[in-house]
């Protein structure tokens, strides 16, 4: 399966290509553990990008740092509604993933560990939502979600320092 994962940075990046890079590579293997065929928007923001949509979509008028939109209901990666395959691309558009780049650097910095790792943790953690995992529903739920987030972060490297 080729997925598709967009990555569109409306903030200036010192090592952009090599950010979009990581956040591609991460939502494909999440989208291949799962093994299914979609394609993702990704938007790298800054702090008051990210406080205006939560503000706007959530009624949360805080920085966060990192946001999912799903375009269809999922329950643990199955769908609970008819999928339609966007005619461009012959992929299901899974959705949209706002990361906040600031924060993502200053969490790194909070838990010790690479900007890599808490970007990929990000971007796995926002597919994840997008196909309907949920660590806030139950606490089987929640452990599923962390299963499959550690299992793709350990096949990229991505392992806390």
């Amino acid at each position: 399966m080729e997925h598709i994962i967009r990555v569109t940075a409306e903030i200036e990046l010192e090592n952009e290509q090599e950010v979009r890079e990581l956040i591609e590579k991460c939502a494909k293997k999440v989208l291949e553990e799962i093994d299914f065929d979609a394609f993702v928007d990704v938007t790298i923001v800054d702090d008051e990008n990210i406080r205006q949509l939560n503000a706007e979509y959530r009624n949360k008028d805080t920085v966060t740092d990192v946001l999912s939109f799903p375009m269809y209901e999922f329950l643990n990666g199955k769908p609970l509604e008819q999928l339609e395959k966007d005619p461009e691309t012959g992929k299901i558009m899974l959705g949209d993933m706002i990361l906040n780049y600031s924060k993502a650097l200053e969490q790194a910095k909070e838990y010790s560990h690479s900007p890599a790792r808490e970007c990929g943790f990000l971007t796995v953690h926002s597919v994840l939502h997008l196909l309907g995992y949920d660590h806030e529903r139950e606490e089987d739920d929640r452990i599923l979600m962390r299963e499959h987030e550690e299992k793709a972060l350990r096949s990229l490297g991505l392992v806390r320092d």
